[in-house]
């Protein structure tokens, strides 16, 4: 049975585990031992419970698959190394995502990557007065919005850089949020960067001052790319994501598959695109082996559920866009189905 190791167990790697362990000799690796729903991660900040409804461990939906915790050092073209080991492949396929990158030194700014790392901070937000939010993105905004209708006694601040709150969606999604927010009281600073903590406090590009009880980094995301600087640098673009052809191949090699955040397609990096990858990579692995034509990838604008905490938000489907509790629900029945799937397994 030929061998494939797929680098990364989000919701890209997990698709790919589970659907080649019953074809091929599947090893996952992953930083983590569990799959977890990264949408959902925001509200265990206000509902720390809400993490087991989010996380499934790897080995409850693989079966037959070997899984593997920690991170891979050097990739080649038929072996990986790990912890000074190679294993060796017939096929790759890296799904390493992406982290946050603090521009800071301290310690205690709290990266939104994992829901234990936000669990573990519900005790401090509690009793936090001053809650300071680095970016306006979708994380940003989503998370401001889970404070702010969970307590009403926090000040909450947004210092994004940019012009405008999700400044890639419809402009009637954008006025939403910005509304939906001030109305909750979340104080929205434009055109300013965090470039320096002094203390408590915040100072920015601007000489502005803020005071932050609790600072979160919704901003500063980059690829998960250094196992490949030994021997596929040249795989890598300008913002060092991973360079692939149509058939989410790298370039030039025929056996080493990529999918999710960590490539070069151009397109939100969400969930619902990393798992159209993961299935193209998953026929095209196949199909290798039947030796049959490949199938391409194409890039597409997908539908987008913004949370706005438990009982509000947006749907943007591009020229149409819907608000309101409706999309809330739909942002809670995407996270039950997909954990439903894997828990069920």
């Amino acid at each position: 049975m030929k061998k494939v190791i797929v680098l990364g167990g989000g919701f890209a790697g997990s698709h790919i585990a589970r659907n080649l362990e019953n074809k091929f000799g599947v090893t996952l690796i992953d930083s983590k031992n569990y799959f977890e729903f990264t949408p959902g991660i925001l509200r265990t900040i206000v509902e720390p419970e809400h993490i087991r409804k989010i996380q499934v461990l790897h080995t409850h939906y693989l079966k037959s698959a070997k899984v593997i915790i920690g991170c891979v050092d050097v990739i080649a073209k038929d072996h990986i190394v790990f912890e000074n080991k190679k294993i060796f492949f017939d096929y790759l396929v890296i799904c390493s995502g992406s982290s946050y990158n603090v521009p800071f030194k301290e310690k205690d700014i709290i990266k939104v990557s994992r829901a234990e790392h936000l669990r573990d901070c519900y005790d401090f937000l509690c009793k936090a007065k001053d809650v300071f939010i680095i970016g306006g993105g979708l994380v940003g905004v989503e998370l401001a919005a889970e404070i702010c209708t969970r307590y009403n006694d926090k000040t909450i601040t947004i210092i994004h850089s940019k012009e405008k709150l999700i400044e890639r969606n419809h402009k009637k999604a954008i006025k939403y949020s910005e509304n939906f927010l001030r109305r909750k009281g979340v104080k929205i600073i434009y055109g300013e960067r965090a470039k320096q903590k002094e203390e408590n406090f915040f100072l920015t590009d601007k000489g502005s001052k803020f005071r932050a009880d609790m600072a979160f980094l919704c901003t500063g995301i980059t690829p998960n790319y250094d196992f490949m600087k030994t021997n596929f640098a040249h795989c890598l673009n300008k913002k060092n994501q991973i360079k692939v052809n149509e058939h989410l191949q790298l370039i030039r090699e025929r056996n080493i598959f990529a999918a999710g955040d960590i490539t070069d397609r151009t397109e939100e990096k969400t969930a619902q695109n990393a798992e159209r990858q993961a299935k193209i990579v998953v026929k095209n692995l196949i199909a290798l082996e039947n030796n049959e034509e490949l199938v391409e990838y194409h890039s597409k604008r997908t539908p987008l559920v913004i949370s706005l905490g438990k009982y509000n938000g947006i749907l943007d489907l591009g020229n149409f866009v819907f608000t309101g509790i409706i999309p809330a629900f739909l942002k809670s029945f995407i996270e039950w189905k997909e954990m439903h799937k894997l828990k069920k397994s």
